[in-house]
């Protein structure tokens, strides 16, 4: 007979088994003193539409319309027609990055990244 048929038969079945009792204690969820979470409201100011000149006081009514017209709502930021400009990097700052890059190595230093 195995070890593990010797301790097989050593249970015994006729018990009822109980329940685990739960350990770890769930803490109860975090709630705000408001009623509700913050709601962003479909309601504005009342706004003219560029492509039929009506009227609209609904954010969704208005993108519905313009969805419909197949035109492309834009905020008023003056940043987006600014052209974008790569930045421009000379050879005498590729070459300084490079000469660090080799001294940090010729130290010893092989992490990059600080604090890792």
């Amino acid at each position: 007979m195995s070890r593990y048929s010797q301790n097989f038969a050593l249970i015994d079945f006729s018990r009822e088994i109980p329940a685990p009792v739960r350990q770890i204690e769930i803490p109860p969820p975090k709630r705000s003193s408001l009623p509700c979470p913050r709601l962003a409201s479909d309601i504005m100011d009342p706004v003219q539409s560029q492509v039929d000149g009506k009227m609209y006081d609904s954010k969704s009514a208005i993108r519905a319309h313009y969805k419909q017209a197949g035109v492309i709502e834009v905020g008023n930021d003056p940043a987006r027609h600014k052209p974008f400009q790569k930045p421009r990097v000379t050879r005498q700052d590729v070459k300084r990055s490079v000469e660090k890059a080799h001294a940090r190595f010729n130290r010893g230093e092989r992490n990059i990244f600080k604090g890792r």
